[in-house]
């Protein structure tokens, strides 16, 4: 369907390991002051994993230790993410990997996919996709934006206040800590009037609210690893929220609707993916929401054989579009099957997004029981 758009370009230019669960208690903080000096990472907890078979039979108790072990305190106060402080957040660097420049031994991968041009999402976003959005943080270097996406939570089906992301939109890995100030923002700019650089109504930017992280998790081979490389594999993680401003209402009962996630997915059941996120660094500018459409199955890339490889398309969101949601139809209906990870730059011509396999599986159903 044919648009406009409000910036000066073209349409059409457009797991596996346990998860540490990190509590988050909202504390206050203003709403647009400097970003605050980064505190030490925590240690990581003494149940942290040494290898994938340690995972193997952890039970009840052993998760519920590494809970204990694996606090984080979220600073995000209500009104702290303004207008004018989202419209001023930088893209979180997307981690960059080159699959033309010769690879590092052990590194696995097939020829690079074709770019796809991202394209602009129709305004006004409609249900499908008002359940992505977009989810602001303040790193050392200042407050930055990713991409996420409301998943549906088994425990509470049509009651979901779970947003899948990435890791690295939710912790620097080794030698970092955890981001302050996580706010979610579904179906950003769902009307289009939201205009970069230009005051604008809090209603367009958040037309279902805000909602603050109260929970998340990442898994503790992102904590223990840097760089770009196999915890990339791992590059996923999950916030159960809360909104703002309380209605009574779930996010999914807000945005009127949730996508499940197929973990599992038998790789030669996904022949076509489409991309979500909100890409910010040029020619972007994170008002809009982009998918690219992938023409053919992705291709494989596995830093790491032990662990899964990676989905890899032909994609060019840039920066800013990280943790957006990769969807593949089945049954009929959208399913989440990974999310963006890492890319390429200058230009822009390929995503690359975790694998869900059985023990992201595991510690998703953990969390979605037991921590809230």
């Amino acid at each position: 369907m044919p648009r406009t758009t409000n910036r000066g370009r073209r349409a059409g230019t457009a797991g596996a390991a346990l998860l540490a669960v990190t509590a988050l208690a909202a504390a206050g903080c203003g709403p647009d002051g400097p970003a605050r000096p980064a505190t030490p990472p925590p240690a990581l907890p003494k149940s942290a994993p040494t290898s994938l078979g340690d995972l193997t039979g952890w039970k009840l108790e052993e998760w519920t230790k590494y809970v204990a072990e694996s606090g984080f305190a979220n600073e995000a106060a209500p009104g702290a993410w303004t207008t004018a402080r989202m419209d001023a957040a930088k893209p979180r660097p997307t981690p960059e990997y080159s699959l033309t420049a010769t690879a590092a031994p052990g590194v696995e991968r097939d020829a690079p996919p074709a770019a796809v041009p991202a394209q602009p999402q129709p305004h006004p976003y409609g249900q499908a996709t008002a359940v992505v959005g977009r989810l602001f943080m303040t790193t050392p270097q200042g407050d930055a934006a990713c991409s996420a996406t409301v998943v549906s939570d088994p425990v509470n089906p049509g009651r979901s206040n779970l947003v899948y992301t990435a890791a690295h939109c939710l912790h620097d890995g080794k030698g970092g800590g955890w981001l302050k100030n996580l706010v979610f923002v579904p179906g950003f700019n769902r009307d289009g009037r939201a205009t970069r650089g230009k005051p604008y109504p809090d209603a367009l930017a958040a037309p279902y609210g805000r909602w603050t992280a109260v929970r998340a998790l990442v898994s503790p081979t992102w904590l223990q690893e840097s760089g770009v490389g196999a915890h990339n594999q791992f590059d996923y993680g999950v916030l159960r929220v809360r909104a703002e401003n309380d209605t009574g209402k779930s996010l999914e009962e807000t945005v009127g609707g949730s996508v499940p996630v197929w973990f599992n997915a038998p790789r030669d059941q996904i022949t076509s993916v489409a991309a979500y996120g909100y890409p910010a660094e040029r020619p972007f500018d994170g008002t809009e929401l982009e998918h690219c459409d992938s023409p053919a199955p992705p291709v494989r890339l596995s830093f790491d054989r032990t662990r899964p490889p990676m989905y890899v398309l032909g994609c060019t969101m840039t920066a800013g579009s990280s943790g957006g949601g990769w969807f593949i139809t089945k049954d009929g209906k959208p399913n989440l099957i990974s999310v963006g990870a890492i890319g390429n730059r200058n230009p822009a011509g390929y995503q690359a997004g975790p694998s869900l396999q059985e023990q992201a599986k595991q510690a998703f159903d953990f969390f979605a029981k037991n921590v809230r």
